[in-house]
């Protein structure tokens, strides 16, 4: 399996070069976003590829890297409620300091800190750490919130689960939700 796991590395790592990728060609004026679905127990084997892949100096296009658990704790440092997180679960209990959170969750945030200027030809936007950051935001809403302010470039975002065309399934496991207006990268 992880020589599977590591063929469809090698060609997500080609895909993401290639001019019809990066110009969004065979998509039917679709917005360009990729779900590449893997085997939620090779996390740190697709963490490691990532981070191969930002320190190569001879791709063809310009790799912005997100991830999503990093970006909600820029937010709840931002808001200065980072440090009582903790505290709060441990008096409220989980369910509640997920309420609590309602503010930090908000999509907009998240499309705040992962939006950048200028958008060049030739970036592509790969979204990380979505199953770090469940249950605080899901994967479906973020996207129909990011299109239109990341709408001229790719966007590939690396799945712990499995993406059907119609429905994306968390950890091969959660209770699907659908998303119609991406498409599997491999």
């Amino acid at each position: 399996m992880a020589d599977d796991l590591n063929s469809r590395l090698d060609s997500f790592r080609k895909i993401i070069q290639t001019d019809d990728f990066l110009e969004g060609k065979g998509l039917s004026n679709e917005v360009n976003i990729r779900i590449f679905c893997y085997d939620p127990e090779k996390e740190m084997e697709v963490r490691y590829f990532i981070k191969q892949l930002q320190k190569a100096d001879n791709l063809k296009c310009n790799l912005v890297v997100r991830n999503l658990y990093d970006i909600f704790l820029d937010i709840c440092k931002n808001k200065h409620i980072l440090d009582k997180i903790p505290a709060r679960e441990a008096q409220k209990g989980s369910e509640k300091l997920l309420m609590s959170l309602k503010g930090a969750r908000k999509v907009q945030n998240f499309v705040e800190l992962i939006n950048y200027e200028p958008q060049k030809t030739g970036d592509v936007l790969l979204l990380t750490g979505v199953g770090e950051v469940y249950p605080f935001i899901r994967l479906h809403t973020l996207l129909e919130a990011l299109q239109p302010a990341v709408s001229e470039i790719p966007i590939v975002v690396m799945y712990p689960g499995s993406f059907d065309g119609h429905q994306l399934t968390l950890f091969d496991k959660l209770q699907p939700n659908d998303y119609y207006r991406a498409f599997n990268l491999i």
